[in-house]
């Protein structure tokens, strides 16, 4: 399946965060929502990525952003993550990879000449009525909130 692009609607989704609470698309009706995926926590890539979106959220949420972080961990590897770096934001555990299937972000990738299926680093902007605003494929780690910031100033 083929990332969804910006224009088409986002899918409902449903799952669990790191403390077993359900958050689905719908509670962030009337929000914009970065919504973003990343491979797995405590890696030197996805500790980058979220320490940065941690360090510009409350200017990101100045813009009237609010911020989901999604990866196939589980809840039990989400509290660690978030504990040890103080993430304000929440973190779906997809570990069946419902809503990753659903946003098309799991498929092949490369690294070091292997090749392998793989969840596809991706950040997708939801508008306030539930509408893909952006699509952000090429997900610069270390300034992945000053990426989302330009397109909004």
């Amino acid at each position: 399946m083929a990332i969804l692009q910006a224009g088409e609607k986002a899918p409902k989704f449903k799952g669990l965060d790191e403390n077993g609470e359900t958050i689905q698309l719908s509670d962030y009706k009337g929000k914009k929502l970065i919504l973003f995926f990343y491979p797995k926590d405590n890696t030197p890539g996805c500790t980058l990525e979220a320490c940065n979106l941690r360090d510009h959220y409350s200017e990101l949420q100045d813009l009237g952003f609010e911020l989901l972080g999604v990866s196939p961990d589980s809840q039990k590897k989400h509290q660690n993550f978030i504990k040890k770096f103080n993430f304000p934001f929440p973190l779906l555990a997809d570990e069946d990879k419902e809503v990753i299937n659903a946003f098309g972000v799991w498929g092949p990738k490369q690294f070091m000449g292997k090749k392998y299926d793989g969840l596809l680093r991706t950040t997708f902007i939801i508008d306030e009525k539930g509408k893909i605003e952006n699509v952000i494929e090429k997900v610069k780690t270390k300034s992945h909130a000053l990426q989302i910031m330009e397109m909004y100033e």
